[in-house]
């Protein structure tokens, strides 16, 4: 096409908050440009572009229309730096949609896949135009049964491209939420608002309904501090899903990690700007925003899987590959495909992708999907001293966010709950399972209990580690939901279309004696006590509670415990049927853990007298006396009182006034009778029962007696004010307590 007819191209307005795209330049003017930064940077009167492949002998930039779908001109990048193709493209304006085809030896045996027949989405992609299709006769880098043999279909037509775009207004981070404050809420964009009566129809499942009004209220009235969202970059659902009528609802397919996914934006071209506004919506609320970032694989899976992106530009280095076995994979993510992290390009790309996230969307931190694979080096060790932790703790940009792991792969020792840095939060699957078998299974003695109430020192308490480090969590977006744990033995995974294979095996669930849905209310209350003891024990637990969206309204998966696949009502959260009783059980438990800092303390519990010779935690047995010897590992008698005070300021403190501190008495029956407790010395007063629906004591506020009657299967808080010294003197030498 000559440079006149390019010059006539006409624009189309991408979104309303967004300047009309600009047409293509009227002559293809190249100059050198620069190495650095990667992706496609408008700048000085042009668009400088840049991409790594190291092994690629010619890169060639394609230019398409604004929509994407038609070739208009393509010319090769003119400089190889430190194995950078690179130019600078004059008059070239943002708005500009392109791909790349890179040429080099289609080698498979060496790990190079190079084929210039199809289109590549740019790494540094800040928006994506289009949506993988699942046709991998077009997007296969291989001929179909011929690994050794590229295919010369041409994709061009119907491949991710990318959107030159100018960076958006430096964002401001104005909520920073001590970590000893903060309570996480796991949610799906889509999920949460798509069947919600109160929010407009076109805004549900979308950006813009996360933060709706109504939502917001309905975060300020939990009580919660942070919501983190299940992957937003923009994603490509695998083929065998698409061809089941089904796609990666939940995201973990990404394969654009600086843009955000388009299907939930309003208009897809403005994805960029919703998704600020947001997140600007929900800082507006005094609400963080937490992503979970998936770095372990792509969504171009194994070697049967599509030509899209990192595959065709420099496949042995993106990706962990054994080169004594003809390059093949390296699949400790499960999906086909490992990032090569022991690569710096790729630690620079992931880097590179969190400050894009946090400077130019404001994000409060990350969660980090199968974290051990970003600190495994070339020959697949994992190493806490890795160079991508190096990378993020020396990075200014990304200091003061939040860093929380899933501290486990499938990789070799996989395993790695405790062994991230300072600095990092991890998820604590063991005291998921501890909690629930205590509750549901009748398993763990007092000892087990109280170590994973206590945040788990075996695990996080070195290296300066404090208790938030370990991330509590009853249920999950992977798993049953709290409904379906309490009404399930058996997963019911059907619809998946893996033949119910698939999702975990030992769930630690009970049914309450009628597998599923039942309107026998004897069954029906029981399941709802379970629910809020449950509940109870997450939130008041010292460490960081996380909290899954739907849990505090009963919403249920159908025993559905993997439904990544589901983008349905089955996995949308059921606003009309809410538990009103339990979210406001929920809002009350929340409110206790602000209101009284001894549920969230900062510092490890000791067992030891402080300044003021109170315990910051006393272990009591119902009979009335302290906790000891065998009683911790009595598999016949598990219930137990915990006694904790509000800590003292920092040693050598001066006080501003002798105002009483709060100790806080929390009552644990597990069991299915009622349980007398003789209460420790002092007036106490009732401030929550999980026996009742909405969580309130049955007699609020009242002192009690010498001894008290707790509910089966039930948590009570007690509350009483303590003298405080008007100076504090240094604590005594911390010594770890039994827990």
């Amino acid at each position: 096409m000559s440079h006149a007819a390019l010059a006539k191209t006409p624009s189309t307005p991408s979104s309303s908050r967004r300047a009309p795209k600009p047409p293509l330049p009227t002559a293809m003017h190249w100059l050198a440009g620069r190495p650095f930064p990667l992706g496609a940077q408008p700048r000085e009167g042009g668009i400088n572009f840049a991409v790594w492949a190291p092994d690629a002998d010619r890169v060639e930039l394609c230019l398409f229309d604004t929509h994407g779908t038609r070739e208009l001109h393509r010319a090769d990048l003119p400089v190889l730096t430190d194995g950078v193709w690179h130019g600078h493209l004059a008059a070239a304006q943002a708005g500009q949609v392109y791909g790349y085809r890179v040429h080099g030896a289609w080698d498979p045996e060496r790990g190079h896949c190079f084929n210039p027949a199809k289109l590549l989405l740019d790494p540094w992609a800040r928006e994506v135009v289009g949506r993988y299709e699942g046709d991998l006769a077009v997007h296969r880098g291989h001929a179909p049964g011929f690994p050794d043999e590229p295919d010369a279909t041409d994709n061009g037509a119907t491949a991710l491209k990318a959107r030159a775009v100018s960076d958006l207004a430096p964002a401001a981070r104005p909520v920073a939420v001590p970590q000893a404050e903060t309570v996480l809420y796991e949610v799906h964009v889509k999920g949460a608002t798509q069947s919600h009566p109160d929010i407009p129809a076109p805004l549900r499942g979308r950006y813009a309904g996360l933060a709706h009004p109504v939502m917001l209220a309905h975060y300020r009235q939990l009580g919660v501090t942070t919501l983190s969202l299940l992957p937003v970059h923009a994603r490509a659902d695998e083929e065998r899903l698409q061809s089941l009528g089904l796609s990666n609802y939940w995201g973990y397919s990404s394969i654009g990690f600086l843009a955000p996914e388009p299907r939930y934006a309003l208009q897809p071209e403005a994805a960029a700007t919703e998704f600020r506004q947001m997140v600007d919506d929900l800082h507006a609320g005094g609400l963080e925003v937490v992503l979970d970032v998936v770095y372990n694989h792509t969504g171009e899976t194994d070697a049967d899987g599509p030509m899209l992106s990192l595959r065709g530009f420099a496949n042995a280095r993106y990706y962990h590959c054994d080169a004594a076995h003809g390059h093949a994979y390296r699949n400790w993510s499960g999906c086909g495909n490992t990032l090569n992290l022991s690569e710096p390009r790729v630690v620079e790309l992931v880097v590179g992708s969190l400050r894009h996230w946090v400077q130019q969307y404001g994000v409060d931190g990350f969660r980090f999907d199968l974290a051990p694979i970003l600190a495994r080096g070339a020959d697949g060790t994992y190493s806490p001293h890795a160079g991508f932790f190096a990378a993020v703790r020396s990075d200014p940009v990304l200091a003061g966010v939040k860093l929380i792991a899933e501290p486990w792969d499938i990789g070799p020792g996989g395993y790695q709950l405790g062994g991230f840095p300072p600095g990092w939060q991890e998820w604590n699957d063991q005291y998921r399972d501890t909690m629930r078998s205590w509750w549901l299974r009748h398993a763990g003695d007092r000892g087990v209990f109280a170590h994973r109430f206590a945040a788990s020192s075996t695990q996080f308490h070195h290296g300066g580690r404090a208790p938030t480090a370990s991330v509590n969590f009853i249920t999950a977006h992977d798993g049953f939901s709290l409904r379906d744990l309490v009404s399930y033995d058996h997963k019911n995974n059907h619809a998946n279309g893996e033949h119910n294979r698939d999702g975990h095996h030992h769930n630690s669930s009970w049914n309450c004696g009628v597998e599923g849905p039942t309107a026998d209310p004897a069954v029906l209350a029981l399941r709802a006590q379970l629910q809020r003891a449950l509940l109870a024990t997450l939130l008041l637990s010292q460490g960081t509670p996380m909290l899954l969206a739907g849990d505090e309204i009963g919403h249920s998966q159908s025993g559905n415990n993997n439904a990544y696949c589901q983008d349905n009502a089955l996995t949308w959260l059921d606003w009309a049927q809410a538990d009103t009783a339990l979210r406001d059980c929920v809002a009350r438990l929340l409110h206790l853990r602000r209101e009284l800092p001894a549920l969230r303390q900062a510092r490890w519990l000791t067992g030891r007298p402080d300044a003021s010779g109170q315990d910051d935690v006393l272990w009591w047995h119902p009979s009335g006396h302290a906790l000891r010897g065998g009683e911790w590992s009595d598999p016949h008698d598990r219930a137990l009182g915990i006694r904790l005070v509000e800590p003292l300021p920092a040693a050598g403190a001066a006080l501003a006034s002798a105002a009483p501190r709060m100790a806080v008495l929390l009552l644990v029956n597990p069991e299915a009778a009622p349980r007398r407790f003789a209460m420790p010395a002092g007036a106490w007063h009732a401030r929550f029962c999980s026996g009742q629906a909405d969580g309130a004591p049955a007699a609020p506020d009242r002192l009690a007696p010498s001894a008290v009657m707790v509910p089966a299967r039930c948590v009570q808080v007690w509350t009483q004010a303590v003298p405080t010294p008007t100076a504090v003197s240094p604590h005594p030498s911390a010594q770890e307590a039994r827990a």
